[in-house]
């Protein structure tokens, strides 16, 4: 497991990130604690979270995921890199939801609770909100920052343009500034290299990407004319119709077939390669890689050990270039 750092900034963190969005629905309390207990005796150190989470959450369930990493961080505080977010509806008050100054304090306090520690390492926005100025909520994070809740902040689903304002305001205002963003990228999903990775090289952000299995996707479980498993993030309230947006389409039914058959026939895993494939690309700081199991984790776990040969590398990037583009969404919740 290595140890990278993040962007321009001193902290580092492992190259796998644990992600814990099942924590809560897909994986209860027990379940969730033996996750967390895998990847941390794996090397793992560098947790993330957001409030509201688990994923599919029905009103009941918001803040549950933070819980649970709060009662498993009793007396490892110091061990982790805990990162979290807000922006995303907290409850049905008209303040419960953005990146105002009101909901970001007030979302910061109630995750500090929830996780049972006095400050968040990483704290991100979940993604843009078009009703905040920027600068509104630069200047609450900042505080957060002066006042010892928050080490780092950063930003998730922004896109570039958006990330250069951020860091043009912090500039001009003499405010904390975004170190890192966190994006989508996978194999199937490579629309950050355009213009994202590039403002991060030359501004020195740290990449955390998301969905470095496209959900699951690329694992193969799922099939072309195949019902929606009951239970998969596929069907989850809130969240299937976002996941079968993005992947349950023919074409990229077709591109994990042809991934499929490429590593069957070089029998390699497919998992540890998809993990390795984003790793190893340019700028990346960490891939996130998450389980509703703990024997879920093995696989992606072994992507550090895994080093791609030229041929996988031509098979991956086949697998991009033969699905037909899409709009480039700048928001999204997940």
């Amino acid at each position: 497991m290595q140890i990278k750092r993040m962007g321009r900034t001193g902290l580092k963190v492992s190259e796998l990130c644990l992600g814990t969005m099942t924590f809560g629905n897909q994986a209860d309390e027990a379940t969730s604690h033996a996750i967390m207990d895998k990847a941390f005796d794996g090397g793992i150190f560098f947790f993330d979270t957001a409030d509201a989470y688990p994923l599919g959450a029905t009103p009941d369930m918001l803040g549950r995921t933070e819980e649970i990493i709060g009662s498993w961080l009793r007396g490892r505080r110091d061990d982790i890199v805990l990162a979290t977010k807000c922006r995303n509806a907290m409850g049905t008050r008209a303040n419960d939801v953005g990146l105002s100054r009101k909901h970001i304090i007030d979302a910061c306090e109630q995750s500090l609770r929830r996780l049972q520690t006095d400050y968040i390492d990483l704290y991100q926005m979940h993604a843009p909100d078009p009703e905040t100025p920027i600068d509104e909520t630069l200047r609450a994070l900042d505080d957060l920052v002066r006042d010892g809740k928050v080490r780092y902040i950063g930003c998730s689903n922004f896109p570039a343009w958006e990330i250069c304002k951020a860091l043009w305001t912090s500039d001009r205002l003499n405010l904390a500034r975004f170190d890192c963003i966190q994006p989508r990228y996978n194999i199937l999903y490579r629309h950050i290299e355009d213009e994202i990775i590039p403002v991060c090289h030359d501004q020195g952000l740290g990449i955390i990407a998301y969905n470095p299995l496209a959900g699951g996707f690329l694992t193969g479980r799922y099939r072309k004319g195949q019902e929606v498993e009951t239970g998969s993030r596929f069907s989850l309230h809130n969240a299937g119709k976002l996941y079968q947006d993005r992947y349950w389409q023919s074409a990229q039914f077709d591109a994990v077939d042809r991934l499929q058959t490429f590593f069957a026939e070089h029998n390699e895993p497919i998992i540890a390669a998809a993990v390795a494939w984003v790793l190893e690309q340019p700028d990346i700081t960490s891939a996130i890689i998450g389980a509703s199991r703990p024997e879920q984790l093995d696989d992606s776990m072994r992507a550090t050990e895994y080093r791609l040969d030229d041929a996988t590398r031509e098979a991956c990037n086949a697998a991009w270039y033969t699905i037909p583009r899409s709009p480039n969404r700048g928001i999204e919740l997940r």
